[in-house]
């Protein structure tokens, strides 16, 4: 198995890629596998890694020929955008190195927990490749998305934190992942996806009465989370 599958507690799944002798490299099994496993029912939270801390993933496996690896792309893409229009909230822990199909599976999670060691690298324009425009702007803005991508330049885990490219820095990711899962499970069913859907919404007004729209459902019970007062 090129992915290691796991319920570290209900309602979340953890999906480890697991080729560390290939740094992750992707081929169709590997993205099948992916694919199947961040997809499934029941779970509210996606935690994504790696079985390795030497990278998540340094993308398309280049050994494969050339038609397969057209074919692991368009699967690719198929997963990418599966992980943003699920109503499980997808965390990936970011370890070592995150290169193309690698870099592109962290821009499409939800929350970005990257290590120390991280580095990521969008590569792509050298072989006639966009890699990455169509997620960054949103995180980085467009012209550090430009950058990134037409650059090909490594950005380490300080400087993915600066810009936005990761949320936070962790000695342990996936410990902080599996913590955050406790948290986000403790909520009221539906509210994570709710939110979700809420905050890609590009227009601050549609998203301003879908945040309405949700909130008018609400049936009066408002029990306390973490101490914290409501609205």
């Amino acid at each position: 198995m090129t992915v290691a599958v796991s319920e570290p507690m209900p309602e979340v799944r953890q999906v480890l890629l697991n080729r560390p002798d290939r740094r992750n490299a992707i081929n169709l099994e590997m993205v099948s596998e992916l694919a199947r496993a961040i997809a499934g029912p029941g779970a509210r939270m996606v935690i994504l890694g790696s079985t390795s801390e030497e990278a998540l993933s340094a993308g398309v496996d280049l050994d494969l020929l050339d038609e397969e690896r057209a074919q692991v792309s368009r699967a690719l893409y198929r997963l990418y955008e599966s992980m943003r229009s699920s109503d499980a909230i997808v965390v990936t822990a970011v370890t070592g190195h995150a290169v193309g199909g690698g870099a592109q599976l962290v821009i499409a999670s939800d929350v970005r927990v990257g290590s120390p060691s991280t580095s990521i690298r969008f590569v792509g324009p050298g072989h006639g490749l966009a890699v990455g425009a169509w997620g960054l702007p949103g995180l980085i803005g467009r012209g550090r998305a430009l950058d990134l991508t037409l650059g090909m330049r490594t950005v380490d885990a300080e400087s993915a934190l600066a810009i936005g490219l990761i949320d936070r820095i962790e000695d342990r990711p996936l410990d902080w992942a599996l913590a955050f899962a406790r948290h986000l499970t403790a909520l009221p069913p539906g509210v994570a996806a709710a939110i979700k859907r809420i905050v890609a919404i590009p227009d601050p007004i549609q998203a301003l009465r879908a945040e309405r729209a949700h909130n008018d459902r609400w049936d009066g019970h408002m029990p306390p989370v973490d101490g914290q007062d409501g609205v």
